[in-house]
């Protein structure tokens, strides 16, 4: 069951109606999800670590999105132990672009940084130690070395990781790119797309994770 009052009212408010819009997950997208949370639901159960590294080229948009959403959906569903990170196979920067469908989620977004690879803070809840969203490959510090699941999110990275050297698992759920709206009228609206659906898609997987636990 969902905590009632531990994220921020935005976030809360997003969560609820996400979890209203599971019946849009197709079939394919549905077994994928499933084959997650039953990995994670398992090393919960067995009490062994439970680390996710999110995995696109640039980690720019889309590893940053599902890093966060997990972390979220797992605090939405009081799921403990899990521990969130994101990379790519090459570094660049989180894209003002994905910063902005942050904020207008209500996601608490602080900028430390002025560099090519700015650092950005992010809380969903008010007392809580922020994430720290930059540009890395997806093997650089602060990322684990052994021992996680690489769940890859677009479709480049899959064919550029075919093998994810010392993960315990690989998942393929890749997700269309908001950056082919960059720069057009729709690129709001796309950006928020993407973000919502990696959303949906995430607190499904934990949702299942809270009933195995559970269970």
């Amino acid at each position: 069951m969902a905590h009632p009052t531990r994220l921020l009212p935005s976030i809360e408010a997003l969560c609820r109606t996400l979890t209203g819009q599971y019946l849009q997950i197709s079939d394919d997208r549905r077994s994928s999800l499933t084959a997650l949370a039953t990995y994670l639901a398992d090393r919960c159960k067995q009490k062994q670590a439970c680390r996710i590294i999110a995995i696109c080229t640039h980690n720019s948009r889309r590893s940053h999105f599902t890093q966060l959403w997990l972390a979220i959906a797992a605090d939405y569903y009081s799921v403990e132990g899990l521990h969130t990170y994101s990379g790519g196979t090459e570094a660049t920067a989180l894209h003002p672009n994905a910063v902005a469908v942050l904020r207008r989620a209500g996601l608490d977004v602080a900028e430390t940084t002025q560099t090519e690879n700015p650092h950005y803070p992010i809380r969903w809840r008010k007392e809580m130690p922020p994430y720290l969203a930059f540009s890395k490959v997806y093997d650089a510090d602060p990322n684990p070395q052994s021992d996680f699941a690489a769940v890859m999110v677009c479709s480049a990275a899959a064919a550029d990781c075919p093998v994810v050297p010392k993960a315990d698992r690989r998942f393929a759920i890749p997700y269309d790119d908001p950056k082919a709206a960059d720069g057009t009228p729709a690129e709001e609206a796309v950006y928020d797309e993407r973000f919502r659906e990696i959303g949906r898609d995430m607190l499904y997987v934990m949702r299942l994770v809270a009933a195995e636990k559970a269970g």
